[in-house]
């Protein structure tokens, strides 16, 4: 439990004071007060120190870390009055955490541990790579604190080493520059974890972010059902035939053979944006035949690469380094060249255009069709021109995924909210003349946790469907 420290009534301390025009979000559970909800500062605050919130009547409302330098003027840390907040706070708080996520994830030892202010610490992102925690300290208040923080995580996780990446631009939003480097122990670059049953070694000191995005755990293993029951297609079905002397059922082919190849029945897939790899892995592990794992990054690249080989599936994956949107469009043009010249059979000879040409290089489709970019929309006015870049990437995957087959798609733009991302989605199919049956619709994990009104965190978007032609 939170020790919960009341402070003398004769004590000074500064008091952020609210508008009376303001909508009551702190008192329906919202942790953040935004400057236009200010009234006055009762009191002198420095950046990153506690103050009380109180009402236009004065009414205590919570502690908060107070930022004039951030639109979020103050963060709230506490409900109830809180002196200070050190490291018996933050031990105590991220004990908290800890047996939060053993309750949803049992043995599971890779995780996000403290996810900000759905963890009642606003500003603290903590990754937990085995015994390898990496940190960003998002907020003026956290960042103060940096010492206390890590303290606290030593006593709870006992980790061998702590990273920061704190290597983010939201930092410049609280007046705060970027950093990154070694906080306690030995200096470690790759750690090795393991997800659904694969292994993954992660860059923590040059990949994306914290190195690796814990978010989609659940949301890969939902690919599980799609990675099978293609073998009708080829003509392979399970038949008793004859083996070694004996009736067995195995997979044969039109012709009558058996075949062999172990992947018959496998989905071929193609996973854009793929960072290290995980969608690509998850669909080996699966039993997709063949993956087709693209990314813009070559660093990116050699991360999934590297992954591919520590699972053993390098003959079932080929590699790409493409910008994902000129590579989908080029695979459209080249699959709607090879159409137009399949029309051509019913055309009389002299009336067909000259076709010694070679075709454009593309055409190629696949069962399944993973996009999992980055946030396209870092603010509001973005959002447009976010919807747009959404809409051309799944326009063109509609285009390129075989009949029945299945589009995954995902956004973390937070700006572009659940509804407005399933509309652009369906915006899409409409122009590509497809038909979307929904089959699962998912945010992020259960080491991501929501507060019911702070949509602000409910920023993952995940969706799989089938996909077939009007």
């Amino acid at each position: 439990m939170m020790t919960t420290i009341h402070i003398d009534e004769q004590q000074t301390r500064a008091s952020l004071v609210l508008s009376t025009k303001r909508k009551k979000r702190l008192e329906a559970g919202h942790p953040w007060v935004y400057e236009n909800e200010v009234e006055r500062l009762n009191g002198e605050a420095e950046p990153g120190d506690l103050v009380d919130i109180v009402d236009h009547r004065g009414k205590f409302l919570a502690t908060g870390a107070y930022n004039p330098h951030s639109r979020i003027r103050a963060r709230v840390v506490a409900y109830q009055r809180l002196e200070v907040m050190d490291e018996a706070f933050l031990t105590d708080k991220i004990t908290s955490c800890r047996r939060y996520r053993k309750r949803f994830l049992g043995q599971v030892e890779a995780y996000r541990a403290v996810y900000g202010e759905a963890d009642g610490l606003p500003g603290l992102i903590v990754d937990k790579f085995h015994d390898v925690l990496v940190v960003q300290f998002l907020t003026y208040a956290m960042d103060k604190r940096k010492s206390q923080v890590t303290q606290a995580l030593i006593a709870v996780f006992q980790p061998r080493s702590i990273y920061e990446r704190s290597d983010v631009g939201v930092r410049e939003l609280e007046g705060l520059t970027e950093t990154k480097g070694l906080l306690y122990g030995e200096s470690v670059r790759y750690v090795e974890i393991e997800e659904n049953g694969l292994k993954l070694q992660v860059d923590i000191e040059e990949g994306q972010k914290t190195g690796y995005f814990f978010d989609q755990r659940e949301n890969r293993a939902a690919i599980a059902p799609l990675m099978q029951g293609w073998g009708w297609r080829s003509g392979i079905e399970r038949r008793e035939v004859e083996l070694d002397g004996r009736l067995q059922l195995a997979p044969v082919n039109k012709n009558g053979k058996p075949v062999t190849y172990p992947y018959w029945d496998g989905a071929t897939v193609l996973e854009c944006f793929s960072h290290t790899g995980s969608f690509t892995l998850h669909a080996c592990h699966y039993g997709a035949k063949k993956v087709t794992c693209l990314d813009v990054s070559e660093h990116a690249i050699e991360s999934a690469r590297q992954n591919v080989v520590l699972n053993g599936f390098e003959d079932r994956v080929e590699f790409v380094v493409a910008d994902a949107f000129q590579y989908l469009r080029e695979q459209v043009a080249g699959l709607s060249a090879r159409q137009k010249r399949g029309d051509l059979a019913n055309v009389p000879a002299k009336q067909r255009p000259d076709t010694s040409t070679a075709l454009e290089s593309g055409g190629r489709t696949w069962d399944v069709v993973i996009l999992d970019p980055p946030a396209f929309a870092k603010n509001r006015a973005a959002v447009a021109s976010a919807c747009r870049g959404y809409k051309d990437i799944n326009l063109h995957a509609l285009k390129l995924v075989n009949e029945g087959g299945f589009l995954v798609t995902a956004s973390c733009s937070y700006h572009v909210r659940a509804d407005l991302f399933l509309e652009t989605v369906r915006q899409a199919a409409q122009d590509a003349g497809k038909r979307l049956r929904l089959v699962e619709c998912n945010g992020a994990g259960k080491d991501h946790p929501h507060i019911l009104g702070v949509d602000e965190g409910n920023y993952l978007k995940f969706a799989i469907f089938e996909v077939t032609t009007l």
